[in-house]
């Protein structure tokens, strides 16, 4: 049975743990789907086009994973209409699960039939948040601090965005 999951997220940059995520869910789906999220109430800092192009890029060395954007649109419904039975969510932290475990019951009032899959990732990785990493752009010294938390991809681009002011 070919089975897909989506992970959605806003990837507000993609972060290492994000292609963390990404790995596993490509390693333990037949199909995932990475759907980058646009939520009207909700400030980003990056474009949604600049999100997806970045997680095409981080996602492009795995053939069966496919990169997608969420809009006004509940997951659950957006899983449902793309076949998907899973969602994948990471776990870093207790908050995560308090938030995480809240969302998993309402994600299955919406969809009896979607399931969550709960990952935790590896210890070096669960401090790291797109938060956290737009909280360390600026400062003298940021570059080699930040280029331990992100892809190549979105480094070079804080780079040339940042480096230059």
């Amino acid at each position: 049975m070919n089975e897909t999951a989506v992970y959605a997220g806003s990837f507000d940059p993609p972060t290492n743990g994000h292609v963390w995520m990404i790995e596993q869910g490509a390693r333990l789906f037949d199909r995932l789907i990475v759907a980058a999220a646009r939520n009207p109430e909700k400030g980003y800092t990056y474009e949604l086009d600049q999100r997806i192009g970045w997680l095409e890029e981080i996602c492009k060395a795995h053939p069966n994973v496919e990169v997608a954007s969420l809009e006004n649109e509940f997951l659950a419904h957006y899983a449902e209409r793309t076949d998907a039975r899973f969602v994948i969510r990471g776990i870093r932290n207790e908050a995560d699960y308090q938030y995480e475990r809240g969302m998993r019951y309402v994600n299955s009032d919406l969809n009896e039939n979607l399931a969550t899959v709960f990952l935790m990732p590896p210890r070096e990785l669960c401090e790291i948040s797109s938060s956290f990493v737009k909280g360390m752009i600026g400062p003298d010294g940021w570059e080699p601090v930040v280029k331990r938390y992100v892809p190549t991809c979105v480094f070079e681009d804080l780079c040339q965005e940042h480096c230059h002011e």
